[in-house]
């Protein structure tokens, strides 16, 4: 018998890197959401452009020539006038919208008819919008089969009729996409027009006229300046691979802009150091400017101006850094920037100062502070300060405030053409969703800001906000969810040296330790919070999570640590007088007292919760209060607030707590009603099993709805085997027939 012969290992084909999260995420919104179409761009990447430490390539689709070449012949078949009509749709609509393809075709005075024949053979179709393309394929490809000439003419013909206001830069574009060869003149002109684009909040197309500035300028000294300006741009129009591949081509680094993309992507404590060179640098050239006096003077006032635009850019730049200093948990950073701030006279954030303050145990310090920027959210306003107040008002316990000036800043980028800020903004907007007892609408806002960090290449911020995704899958019961998403954040945070999410997550594991009665494991969790070295820990999450710390401390009879802990977190409340910190102080007390004390105690803490915010503690508090009055046999009441506290459990979606309560309640001999969710088919699964059973239910293939949750296909298959095993069914008709009557 003839046994096959086993292939030679160095035959078999290199095992290539899987894509990053981040890259998945750009590589699909690269192909249009066209899930085949990503994976033949995914194959073209390097190892190191697919673990997301290169830019993706400047023209991705035009490195698989085969995707729009594919609609190229049925392009070719139409008649030369469809073709034209097409082609100048085509060049109207990308990569810029200059809406000018109507007064295009009736300045050439050409007759529409022809289109017919191209919505008859389902390429296009018209609208009183336009031309609307079957796809972007078929668009690049009536764009690619015209000749040189044909698309040079189209281009000069829609720049002769963009004479509207604010038309200048498209009109510019235009000229510049029909110019032959370098052009003083036309890169002057394109400069001009990027400022004004820029001015209007267009910064993608101010990068784009940029570049194509630099393209035609025939000064090469010019060339890279221009280039590091378009990286500005390309970063603040939400194109972080643009982003870097431009800046590694300048040679100047405009408004610190290599601090800003390693803080949001590569490692930060370097982020860090770059941002504060930065910062003293532009400092010094503000200084230098506003100490010129040439004798005239309008000179003088344009010295004046560009100083104190230097000593603007220091400041927005100390305030990154400080960011840097927040997200590595590191004190010794925190000083620096404040020092550095001192040194250059500039009023540093106050989230800096707070922190630096809170951190050395200076709590009236920090209170004040923090009061001061968190009182700088009113409406509009620059997203930077806005998210600097989000920060303050959470260490402060204003959740709303938190809420609303997170909120603000997003919408303040929006307006500001600024899409890469918005997810950051979200981030901090995550902690008070959570807090306030809204873990899943709060979830489906993260989860697309999650989508949006990946889109704009900030995986840093990506892994901040899967740290908050992995607390809410511990507070709705997802065990499986909230220890993948804290393994991929904890991972990814050691690895780029940030503490915050880190300990976020570590924090989240512990509440799905507390909330499942491992509090031996929770207790080990919550007492690393602060460890030390960048990526470990983080001494705020640490203090914002001691009354889960001293729930689990006493549980386990560690009742030392947990008191100082206390005594501490006491102190902080105190002083700054917000009735959710008070009330969990007083849970706190509680705990650590017995009998009829540690009741009085409760009854305090649930005074002061109704003042508050945080609704989910304040049910756990009920939950804890409704148990020492069963052990203090006093029944009534002991039932009506683990009634309470269940009734909230359940509206939250905590199921590991609202089963906390109803086991108090067995024990107390009460009736337990039955869960608010069916017994039935969705009772048995977690949440995320129900979302994907749902999404595999309405056709979505595995990929399909890994790209729709931001998780990998080999997740989403384990997710599916768990819905299967607990359903006992065996295929996914099956699973259509058990979830459609619920649809």
């Amino acid at each position: 018998m003839n046994v096959p012969q086993q292939p030679d290992k160095a035959s078999r084909p290199p095992t290539r890197t899987p894509l990053s999260e981040g890259v998945r995420v750009r590589v699909l919104c690269a192909a249009h959401g066209d899930p085949l179409a990503a994976a033949e761009l995914a194959a073209v990447l390097g190892e190191r452009q697919r673990a997301g430490l290169e830019p993706l390539p400047a023209d991705l689709v035009g490195a698989v020539p085969g995707l729009p070449r594919s609609r190229r012949p049925e392009v070719r078949s139409l008649a030369p006038a469809t073709r034209r009509l097409l082609l100048i749709a085509a060049a109207d609509q990308h990569p810029f919208a200059t809406r000018a393809y109507q007064r295009a075709v009736a300045a050439a005075r050409l007759d529409t008819g022809p289109l017919d024949d191209a919505e008859a053979a389902g390429l296009a179709r018209t609208t009183s919008a336009g031309v609307v393309f079957r796809d972007p394929w078929t668009r690049i490809a009536a764009y690619e089969t015209a000749s040189a000439v044909d698309r040079r003419e189209t281009h000069r013909l829609l720049a002769r009729v963009l004479r509207g206001e604010g038309e200048a830069p498209r009109r510019s574009w235009h000229r510049a996409a029909a110019a032959l060869g370098p052009s003083r003149r036309l890169a002057a002109e394109l400069r001009t027009s990027a400022h004004a684009a820029r001015a209007a909040g267009e910064h993608a197309l101010a990068c784009g006229l940029l570049e194509r500035a630099a393209a035609l300028t025939p000064d090469p000294r010019e060339r890279p300046r221009l280039l590091a300006r378009a990286a500005t741009d390309a970063w603040r129009s939400g194109d972080g691979d643009r982003a870097r591949r431009l800046a590694a081509h300048g040679d100047v680094d405009v408004d610190g802009l290599s601090g800003v993309l390693a803080l949001r992507a590569e490692n930060a404590t370097e982020a860090f150091d770059a941002l504060l060179t930065a910062a003293e640098r532009s400092a010094a050239r503000g200084g230098e400017r506003n100490g010129e006096r040439n004798g005239e003077l309008g000179g003088e006032r344009g010295g004046e101006r560009d100083g104190a635009r230097d000593v603007g850019t220091a400041a927005h730049l100390v305030a990154r850094a400080t960011e840097a200093a927040i997200y590595t948990g590191d004190l010794r950073r925190c000083r620096e920037a404040t020092a550095v701030a001192a040194r250059l006279g500039i009023a540093g954030p106050g989230t800096l100062g707070g922190l630096t303050a809170a951190f050395e145990g200076r709590y009236e310090d920090a209170r004040d502070l923090l009061r001061a920027a968190a009182a700088r959210c009113g409406p509009g306003g620059d997203p930077t300060a806005l998210i600097h107040s989000s920060m303050a008002a959470l260490l402060l316990g204003d959740h709303t405030r938190a809420a609303s000036a997170a909120v603000r800043a997003a919408a303040s980028a929006r307006a500001l053409g600024e899409p890469a800020t918005v997810p950051q903004a979200m981030e901090f907007r995550a902690y008070a969703e959570f807090w306030t007892g809204r873990p899943r609408s709060a979830g489906a806002a993260t989860l697309e800001a999650l989508r949006q960090a990946y889109a704009t290449g900030q995986d840093n911020g990506a892994c901040h906000l899967q740290a908050a995704l992995a607390m809410f899958a511990a507070v709705t019961g997802d065990e499986e969810l909230c220890r993948a998403r804290a393994e991929m954040a904890r991972a990814h945070a050691l690895e780029h040296g940030l503490g915050l999410p880190a300990a976020l997550a570590l924090w989240a594991l512990a509440f799905l330790d507390l909330s499942t009665g491992r509090y031996a494991a929770a207790a080990s969790r919550l007492r690393a919070l602060a460890g030390f070295g960048p990526g470990h820990g983080h001494r705020a999450v640490r203090h914002l999570a001691t009354p889960h710390y001293v729930e689990a401390a006493v549980r386990t009879g560690d009742t030392r640590v947990a008191r100082s802990a206390h005594a501490d977190y006491d102190r902080w409340a105190r002083l700054v007088r917000s009735a959710d910190d008070l009330a969990l102080s007083a849970r706190c007390r509680a705990l650590l007292a017995t009998g009829h004390e540690a009741a009085e105690h409760y009854r305090t803490a649930l005074d002061l919760h109704a003042g508050g915010t945080r609704d989910f503690e304040r049910a756990r508090t009920e939950l804890l209060f409704g148990g020492a009055l069963r052990r203090l046999r006093r029944r009534t009441e002991a039932r009506d607030r683990l009634h309470s506290a269940l009734e909230a459990f359940e509206h939250f979606g905590a199921p590991h707590c609202a089963a906390e309560a109803r086991a108090e309640l067995r024990a107390l001999g009460a009736s337990v009603r039955p869960s608010a969710v069916a017994p039935g088919t969705s009772g048995l699964l977690t949440a995320q099993q129900l979302t994907v059973a749902r999404m595999a239910a309405e056709g979505a293939t595995n990929r399909e709805i890994a790209a729709r949750l931001l998780l990998s296909p080999r997740t989403i298959d384990h997710h599916l085997r768990g819905v299967f095993n607990r359903l006992g069914i065996r295929s996914r008709i099956e699973l259509v027939r058990l979830l459609t009557p619920e649809q």
